[in-house]
């Protein structure tokens, strides 16, 4: 006997009946084959986040600049360095928030984004300017070695499926 055709937006009952719709409200619970939650996925999102709110940071403060009448070289040159800040610390917020949820594609996201930062936190150091250096590069070695890390490659695993992307 065959079985019937199961739609993948739907969940299928377990053996006990159970289609898996009252699970615990903690969050703790997870599709099978998936791992709790390690403690490096955590970290590696709240680093990518917070790189994301300096980005932030830095667009508001350079925004702020050019209403005040800084000079710039040309206008729709800087009105373009703003819109990049923008974009990339938007793009560091949603792989933060993938990461956090699972997602395979975030980790080389999240490494690149990494290795953005030692790119300017080395020469930062080296110029001179210890402290802003090391807070930059500290954080990106920590995020790189858990991104290495087994149960982080094994969390962030998820492709997707039929669930709603946001």
């Amino acid at each position: 006997m065959s079985r019937p055709p199961v739609n993948p937006a739907q969940s299928t009952p377990e053996p006990d009946g159970n289609d898996g719709r009252d699970a615990p409200a903690s969050g703790t619970s997870r599709a099978p084959g998936h791992t709790a939650r390690p403690l490096g996925v955590t970290v590696i999102s709240l680093v990518v986040v917070l790189e994301a709110l300096a980005l932030l940071g830095a667009a508001a403060w350079y925004a702020f600049e050019l209403l005040t009448g800084a000079p710039v070289l040309t206008f729709w040159g800087a009105i373009f360095t703003l819109g990049l800040l923008l974009a990339f610390s938007a793009w560091l917020f949603a792989v933060g928030h993938f990461l956090f949820r699972g997602y395979r594609w975030t980790r080389a996201a999240a490494l690149v984004a990494q290795l953005f930062v030692l790119t300017i936190g080395f020469p930062t150091m080296t110029g001179g300017l210890v402290l802003p250096g090391l807070a930059m590069i500290a954080p990106a070695l920590v995020a790189i070695v858990f991104l290495f890390q087994k149960d982080v490659i094994a969390y962030a695993s998820r492709t997707g499926g039929a669930s709603a992307a946001l």
